[in-house]
């Protein structure tokens, strides 16, 4: 049982439930965050079905196929045209015929992506690709990360209302966070956030993104993808994260909290350990960045 919200809240719905609190049992108002199978179908044919949270779908089917290398612009996208069922809701998605042709010759089955994020994959091959593109380095201050995570704290309506989505924020050099998308899976939060920073036409290299779940291989994947070179995250990476985001030349925090963060690798080809100077001068309060190689 979270905040309560007094008005309707898109994404979570309402619902009486009984709630304790110091021995005594009452009736209580809660809210509660709706999750929906979400199919994608590109020009007809079914590619995936995911477990998410009904908003902020256009978004969503633009960040999913760009993060999954399904099209490579936002411009490739031709039109997405949802419609509710009584089973959930279908995305139909048209794209150009080119990504069709791509989409057809490595064609998978997704059964919904949860804690692992690979199901219905074929091969090892499939299940960790090979990821050619790097980013441009990006140097992340610390005062930038804290002013992000406090902004997208405050900025999670879903969250404060229900206690079960997750967030992904994309924030500019200084912090600001600029976009926030929710949602019951982390893959999908994310997923909106790279869709909807592919709508805006905002350059993804000038900021970086944070979310509120752990660091994932596919977390690191996506934020490559989308063109962004920082991903913090409020937990831990996983090793196979980690080495990605170094062959990426990904800036890469976990457990990042307030004040207090672990900066796992920075720029591709220099030493795995990060250079991260808390300040150049303590007396005059100049900021230290991540992103410099150790010598």
């Amino acid at each position: 049982m979270s905040a309560r919200q007094p008005h309707a809240l898109p994404g979570a719905v309402p619902v009486q439930a009984l709630a304790c609190r110091g021995g005594v049992a009452r009736t209580v108002a809660d809210w509660v965050a709706d999750e929906v199978p979400i199919a994608l179908q590109y020009n007809g044919i079914s590619h995936a079905v995911m477990l998410a949270t009904p908003l902020d779908l256009e978004d969503f089917a633009l960040g999913f196929s760009l993060s999954e290398g399904i099209v490579d612009r936002a411009g490739d996208m031709h039109d997405i045209m949802p419609e509710s069922t009584s089973d959930g809701i279908v995305l139909h998605i048209d794209v150009a015929a080119r990504c069709l042709v791509r989409l057809k010759e490595r064609r998978r089955t997704l059964a919904g992506r949860t804690g692992c994020g690979l199901c219905g994959v074929e091969s090892l091959a499939q299940a960790l690709p090979r990821i050619e593109q790097r980013v441009r380095p990006f140097a992340l201050a610390r005062e930038a990360l804290t002013r992000a995570l406090r902004e997208m704290r405050q900025q999670q309506a879903l969250q404060s209302a229900t206690g079960a989505t997750h967030a992904a924020a994309w924030c500019d050099a200084d912090g600001s966070v600029e976009l926030v998308r929710e949602d019951v899976g982390r893959h999908n939060a994310l997923d909106k956030l790279i869709g909807a920073l592919a709508r805006s036409r905002r350059d993804p290299a000038t900021g970086f993104i944070a979310v509120t779940s752990r660091a994932s291989y596919e977390m690191v994947q996506k934020t490559v993808r989308a063109g962004v070179g920082a991903l913090a995250a409020v937990s831990a990476p996983t090793a196979l994260a980690v080495r990605t985001a170094e062959a990426a030349g990904l800036v890469l925090v976990g457990f990042a909290r307030g004040d207090d963060w672990v900066a796992y690798c920075g720029d591709v080809g220099t030493p795995r350990r990060l250079v991260v100077s808390p300040q150049a001068n303590p007396s005059n309060g100049s900021g230290g960045s991540w992103g410099s190689p150790a010598g």
